[in-house]
């Protein structure tokens, strides 16, 4: 397994297990320059996904912010928030909704547009999945320029929830995406 080649560190003030999520993601993370175009550095995090005990440690990390949250659902951005949506969301006993890409979800939608930092994009969810009453975590795998979190939230809160924070692996922080999300309590593992 490759380790990330920047420089690291655990979030200020945190507790043993976001510690320990931090250390697996320094492990298992690996950088990919140039992807998906060229001077963009890719997180890949599928080292971690192969590396059942890091997962888990990381899996723990992200379940502890969905509890201390009072998370009733767990909303996961296509595609890595998937990944890692679905075993929080189980371990804390909360419902799991998919905010997918543009034109993947059958049923009548909600939609929202935003900026990429290399691009544009569009979110949909379906318009009955939240409602009055959730208590939403949103779970990524990056936060990056916040554009992508701020439009899954924007999501969320038309069909009435109530969105508590986002949860996420890693934060760029040198993006700057969490002045975006200033009404999100927000936790990173791994800020970068």
């Amino acid at each position: 397994m490759t380790s990330t080649e920047t420089t690291s560190s655990a979030p200020a003030g945190t507790g043993p297990a976001l510690a320990a999520a931090a250390e697996a993601l320094r492990t298992h993370i690996r950088d990919i320059p140039d992807f998906p175009q060229p001077g963009v550095v890719f997180k890949d995090i599928t080292p971690l996904l192969a590396t059942p005990p890091a997962f888990a440690v990381v899996v723990d990390a992200l379940a502890g912010a969905a509890a201390d949250a009072g998370a009733t659902v767990v909303a996961g951005i296509e595609a890595r928030g998937f990944l890692l949506a679905a075993p929080v969301a189980h371990r804390v006993g909360a419902g799991i909704v998919p905010i997918r890409k543009q034109g993947k979800l059958p049923g009548r939608t909600v939609a929202e547009s935003y900026a990429l930092e290399y691009g544009t994009a569009t979110l949909e969810i379906h318009d009955d999945a939240v409602g009055p009453g959730d208590r939403v975590l949103i779970v990524d795998d990056v936060l990056a320029t916040g554009g992508t979190a701020a439009a899954a939230a924007n999501l969320l809160r038309h069909c009435g929830a109530d969105v508590l924070g986002l949860a996420v692996l890693m934060e760029l922080t040198f993006l700057g995406g969490r002045s975006r999300l200033s009404s999100l309590d927000i936790t990173a593992l791994l800020e970068i």
